[in-house]
């Protein structure tokens, strides 16, 4: 059943503004059903909620004339303006939209992810991966699969247009309204930490919510490495409306660790499972998915025995790197938490998946391995050379720079651990968006000048090139045979934003490129 302005206003305890022409009789008004939310004034629909939100800027109320909205859901501040504007539509006043606007618009949506299985993964790495990893895995198994991510959403395996790894709460729940009428009964969604403190994720019925890692990064949006925990924490801690029934959790690090006794307050042990890769770790015996025998061959695909009550299973995981076998465990952990019968089937599909900009191989037959990798902190790129280092028996380069308008503090650490790591490194421009680039190329290179660095990495070479092109083609020219060249921080991206100019950039092609021009192929930028 449609909910009614009426509706909508009991289930926030929000205070209604009428206008006073309707004071004295305002309950027709107020039975107007609500058919859809919006935060953009520019879409805003007929019969729809205009909710505005106060901007770094401007108050979104500034915008509520200009909608087609029948009624605005806003702050005290917000009610304020629309009062000076003469505003005539039912106006909803609550203390702070975004803690109701996640319950509110699954209201008006009709709750579509109670109809469906949830799965939540959050973490700082390896959550696009993961994702990615089970959704090929449920839908090897027959299963009809919603994606929402970093990459954009699909349904069925088709892309259907989104900007934010985790929509705004109204986009969201309105995608979960799609995905239920297209027949979708299994959703795989990355949650990030702004989702769970901005609300984003309110009124989602999760299933089972998955965890990978933590390491530094956003400290931009959290002040501490903790706060950043805290976020992440929200997810599964005992009182949290967004908890869900069962969690899995990657205990490799010590923040999987701590986020293990958070998911087992307050519940039963047998509704939080624990994967761990790491034999030496304190928590690998015990844990109920145990990652053993991993094999690597010359072309990064790996393969390894997955231990668990159920048995072991020979698990083929189609990327390169030890935190990828991590990835694919709690890939087939999650679908197990999920209820899912075939669990041949999801390994089988993950054996067959490739993730756009996450250790992604491109080969045009020369006689090294080139990478691109979405790595944009510091602790991916450690992971990311750990095992490339560990992989080849030649030099390793890695092209590298950081974002502007970004957690700045991890700037001169991602350089030192690049520098610690690599034969060659070469230090450009990421998205350097408002940001002068050449300040943050300075700041990355003063972390590969450490005196620790070069201690250990007395033979590394350092190169700052701001041209992202140029830096790609100076690593493929360098590269010989047996050598790895890892262009790191854009991944998947196909653009680079520079003083508020968006300019096409995928350093997939700008590699490719790079690759066949030293070996006398024909190439045409895509500019």
């Amino acid at each position: 059943m449609t909910p009614t302005i009426s509706d909508l206003a009991t289930l926030i305890d929000a205070t209604v503004h009428v206008p006073e022409s309707v004071a004295d009789a305002p309950t027709d008004l107020l039975a107007q059903a609500i058919t859809s939310v919006s935060l953009d004034s520019s879409d805003t629909e007929h019969g729809g909620l205009f909710a505005a939100l106060p901007g770094t800027k401007v108050h979104g109320a500034q915008f509520a004339a200009r909608t087609h909205s029948a009624a605005v859901l806003t702050d005290h501040a917000g009610w304020l303006i629309l009062l000076e504007e003469g505003e005539t539509r039912p106006v909803l006043e609550v203390p702070d939209v975004r803690k109701v606007l996640g319950m509110l618009s699954a209201q008006v949506y009709g709750n579509p992810s109670a109809d469906m299985t949830v799965i939540g993964i959050t973490g700082t790495s390896g959550k696009t991966t993961t994702s990615y990893l089970l959704e090929a895995g449920l839908m090897r198994a027959g299963l009809k699969v919603g994606l929402i991510g970093t990459t954009g959403t699909r349904i069925a395996g088709q892309p259907v247009p989104t900007s934010l790894t985790t929509p705004e709460a109204p986009t969201l729940q309105a995608l979960f309204e799609r995905m239920r009428a297209e027949g979708v009964s299994h959703v795989v969604m990355e949650v990030s930490s702004h989702a769970l403190l901005l609300g984003r994720v309110q009124g989602v019925d999760f299933d089972v919510a998955g965890f990978t890692n933590l390491s530094q990064d956003h400290l931009d949006f959290h002040s501490s490495m903790s706060e950043y925990f805290d976020a992440k924490a929200m997810f599964f801690a005992a009182g949290s409306p967004i908890r869900a029934d069962r969690a899995v959790i990657c205990v490799d690090d010590e923040w999987g660790r701590k986020m293990f006794d958070v998911a087992c307050a307050e519940r039963e042990d047998s509704a939080v499972w624990t994967v761990a890769t790491t034999p030496d770790s304190s928590c690998y015996d015990n844990a109920d998915y145990r990652t053993e025998n991993v094999e690597v061959a010359a072309n990064g695909i790996q393969t390894c025995s997955l231990a668990n009550s159920h048995g072991v299973a020979e698990l083929v995981v189609p990327l390169p790197g030890k935190f990828n076998v991590a990835n694919a465990a709690l890939a087939v952990a999650l679908a197990d938490a999920a209820g899912v019968p075939d669990r041949a089937a999801v390994i089988a599909g993950i054996a067959d998946v490739g993730v756009p900009g996450r250790m992604q191989r491109i080969d045009c037959g020369q006689e090294f391995l080139a990478i691109v990798d979405y790595a944009h902190k510091p602790a991916a790129i450690a992971a990311v050379l750990d095992t490339v280092r560990a992989q080849t028996s030649g030099r390793v380069a890695i092209v590298v720079g950081a974002g502007g308008d970004r957690d700045a503090g991890k700037r001169p650490i991602m350089g030192k651990e690049a520098a610690k790591r690599a034969d060659l490194v070469i230090i450009t421009d990421d998205n350097p968006r408002s940001e002068d680039p050449a300040a943050i190329r300075a700041a990355v290179l003063a972390g590969t000048a450490d005196a620790e660095v070069t201690q250990t990495n007395p033979q590394v070479e350092v190169i700052e090139l701001g041209d992202r092109r140029k830096a790609i083609e100076t690593a493929v020219a360098w590269a010989q045979p047996g050598d790895v060249v890892v262009v790191a921080g854009k991944g998947h991206e196909i653009g680079q934003l520079i003083a508020g100019v968006q300019h096409h950039f995928d350093d997939r092609e700008e590699l490719q490129a790079a690759i066949n021009t030293r070996f006398g192929k024909e190439v045409k930028h895509n500019d």
